[in-house]
């Protein structure tokens, strides 16, 4: 289940923050209630949002999304953006898939299921060190894997410590509050 974006940084897509409360706490079990008006400042919007489980207050995160990013086309998909990253915020409050910031974690999944590759961009010729999992195809445009003067196009290191949220198993021992 876990993810690896191209700079090394591992997360859980979020749809699977979501499926693993729905399977804890049931349908109608749970929601993420925003706690503040949101506030569009400097290129970002923000806004505070609060994880309740059976009626109990969970956990308090701020959400943020980048308007400038290009990724969101409209002040209410930034919003949804932001609401998504406080709800995995939430979530590490929590204990899943909170491994994703531990060092070890990151190190061992990197090292048995991701690659780092030189990539050349088709328009640019820049090249640079891309990380994908192991079990996914070469990257295409606009950057493709080539081979580089400078070093192996495979590397089992952290490549930075940064990392984002998700987990391919998730430790069992989750404590969920007593609401498991």
């Amino acid at each position: 289940d876990v993810e690896i974006k191209p700079d090394g940084i591992l997360y859980l897509p979020e749809i699977k923050y979501r499926r693993i409360l729905l399977s804890t706490f049931g349908p109608g079990g749970w929601g993420l209630v925003p706690r503040s008006r949101f506030i569009e400042r400097n290129g970002f919007v923000v806004a505070e949002f609060a994880l309740f489980a059976r009626g109990r207050l969970i956990s308090t995160a701020w959400g943020e999304h980048n308007l400038s990013s290009g990724v969101a086309r409209s002040l209410g998909t930034a919003l949804e953006a932001a609401r998504s990253m406080a709800l995995m915020r939430c979530c590490k409050d929590i204990g899943i898939a909170s491994e994703l910031w531990e060092v070890e974690f990151i190190e061992r999944w990197k090292s048995e299921n991701a690659i780092e590759v030189w990539c050349e961009h088709a328009k640019t010729g820049d090249k640079r060190k891309l990380w994908r999992r192991r079990d996914r195809a070469p990257f295409s445009y606009p950057f493709r894997e080539t081979d580089s003067s400078s070093g192996g196009s495979e590397g089992s290191g952290s490549g930075g410590f940064r990392s984002g949220g998700g987990g391919s198993r998730f430790r069992s021992s989750t404590n969920l509050g007593g609401f498991s």
